[in-house]
């Protein structure tokens, strides 16, 4: 290759091995060239041959050596910081691999909104537990909005919410259809009634959930859909269903709670009552949700069918993969 002031004509800079980032960062780790060396399972000459050779290819000292100890000059400690980055990004990288040579191995960020969690994620981690123990199940409660702009950025890898989304570039796998119920103080001339039409919703004072929450936006829906203006006029609202239901029980209104939220919520209280909407009862459906196309679509697939199967004793109608 030719050579134009002691630099390849071309103008391309060799760039560092993984080899010598690993040896730099133990050395910055421990401070020390025997013990870097010891803990990377690395001779300890040829781990200062690669740091030798690392600080050449990009120009600048890194390591202070004295006879005594091992100092990091300034130029080192910044570079230490970059090293473990971009080593900690390969090892992402290949537990990522891994996972698809594995199924259901190594780990899936999976994000749930908060009026599924407590109520489904028991169901999902005694599964996960049961049929995948390999898999490194890491959980996400947040809002939608957060959760569908976690999955298109690649922070989640796996949604379980309230559809539909109408997001393009994502994929939704229905799991189950479950109906709303009116929850009321115990004085509420509809408390414990079956077959209320919709039309009763609307002169109800009903509490609801912050913006933000899907279950608003829902009940919301569910409001119009009965012929209550946009106007609902909700001058009471809680960040969670806790708290919403004991709103309730203290008499500042009535709420809509799905079913599966029902028994957990309800059991706080000895000062409520539910009530069963006529058919068709007002309804959520709930599915997982993942990019379109997303490497390890077939296992979601797989884990939807057995969640399916996993939430049949759940108070909800089960959908089938069509």
């Amino acid at each position: 290759m030719a050579v134009q002031n002691g630099k390849p004509a071309s103008g391309r800079k060799r760039q560092p091995s993984l080899a010598q980032l690993r040896a730099f960062a133990a050395v910055a780790e421990h401070l020390h060239f025997r013990d870097a060396a010891a803990a990377i399972g690395m001779s300890q000459p040829a781990l200062s041959g690669a740091v030798s050779a690392l600080e050449e290819t990009l120009g600048v000292t890194l390591v202070e050596r004295t006879t005594r100890k091992v100092l990091l000059s300034p130029a080192g400690e910044r570079i230490a910081v970059r090293a473990k980055a971009v080593l900690d990004e390969v090892g992402a990288l290949m537990e990522d691999a891994e996972a698809v040579r594995a199924p259901f191995t190594g780990a899936l960020r999976l994000g749930v909104i908060p009026t599924v969690a407590p109520y489904l994620l028991p169901t999902v981690l005694r599964l996960v537990h049961e049929k995948y123990p390999h898999l490194d199940l890491q959980v996400h409660e947040e809002q939608t909005s957060s959760l569908v702009e976690g999955l298109a950025a690649g922070r989640l890898d796996l949604l379980l919410l309230a559809v539909p989304l109408g997001v393009p570039g994502v994929t939704e796998l229905p799991l189950f259809d479950e109906d709303f119920v009116l929850v009321t103080p115990l004085d509420h001339w509809l408390g414990g009634r079956e077959g209320i039409p919709r039309e009763a919703l609307r002169e109800l004072n009903l509490l609801l959930l912050d913006e933000g929450h899907c279950l608003r936006d829902q009940a919301l829906d569910i409001c119009r859909e009965a012929g209550r203006g946009d106007d609902v006029g909700v001058t009471t609202t809680a960040a969670g269903l806790s708290t919403l239901v004991q709103l309730v029980a203290g008499g500042l209104g009535c709420t809509l709670l799905p079913r599966t939220a029902l028994r957990v919520e309800t059991a706080r209280s000895t000062q409520l009552l539910t009530g069963g909407f006529a058919e068709p009862a007002p309804s959520r459906r709930v599915a997982l949700a993942m990019r379109t196309g997303a490497a390890r679509g077939t296992e979601y697939e797989e884990l939807a069918v057995a969640l399916r199967a996993a939430l049949k004793p759940l108070p909800v109608r089960v959908l089938t993969a069509d």
